[in-house]
């Protein structure tokens, strides 16, 4: 089977190309992150970061996020909190939760009725289930949410993090060419 290749007008440029490739695998973890991608790829630290934002805005490259493998540090349990909100307080309560330092995630989803009445997720972590359980419980009293219906959902294993691939964006034969055009 042949996998479609995408195609967006800021992908014509091979610097943008090379830039994709080189966050695919992460920043690096230094201090001045794309000034360590703009050494490796001949470009100056703000042209990096004029690139990145050209590429968020168009669309290319939808967020820039962080991916925590929590088991490392010691959270070993984790839960999706749904939560079934009024629709018009879903984004405010949102909000709510996601500023708190026990939520790493929290966004809005349809409902999916009869079966799914749930149109917020939150992921909780905690170094036990006891913890996220405590966790749900003093975000429930704290913000007055006894009379909204919701399940913890906690994972059974874990899954292999990572961020985002680009790798389909761009020919085999760009893949192994370096921003000269050279082949690596």
């Amino acid at each position: 089977m042949e996998m479609k290749t995408l195609r967006h007008p800021q992908l014509d440029d091979p610097l943008q190309r090379a830039l994709l490739r080189e966050i695919e695998s992460g920043l690096p973890l230094v201090a001045r992150p794309y000034a360590e991608i703009g050494r490796r790829l001949g470009m100056s630290e703000a042209e990096v970061i004029s690139r990145m934002r050209r590429l968020l805005a168009s669309g290319v490259l939808k967020r820039l996020g962080i991916v925590v493998r929590h088991r490392k540090l010691g959270y070993l349990a984790n839960a999706m909190v749904v939560w079934d909100v009024p629709d018009d307080q879903v984004d405010r309560i949102g909000r709510l939760l996601g500023r708190m330092p026990c939520v790493t995630l929290s966004y809005r989803r349809p409902r999916r009725l009869p079966d799914w009445p749930y149109n917020l997720f939150t992921m909780i972590h905690g170094q036990d289930r006891e913890a996220v359980r405590a966790h749900v419980e003093r975000l429930v009293r704290d913000f007055g949410l006894q009379d909204i219906p919701h399940e913890i959902l906690f994972s059974r294993r874990s899954f292999r993090q990572r961020g985002a691939r680009y790798f389909s964006l761009v020919s085999d034969n760009e893949r192994n060419r370096d921003q000269t055009g050279r082949i690596r």
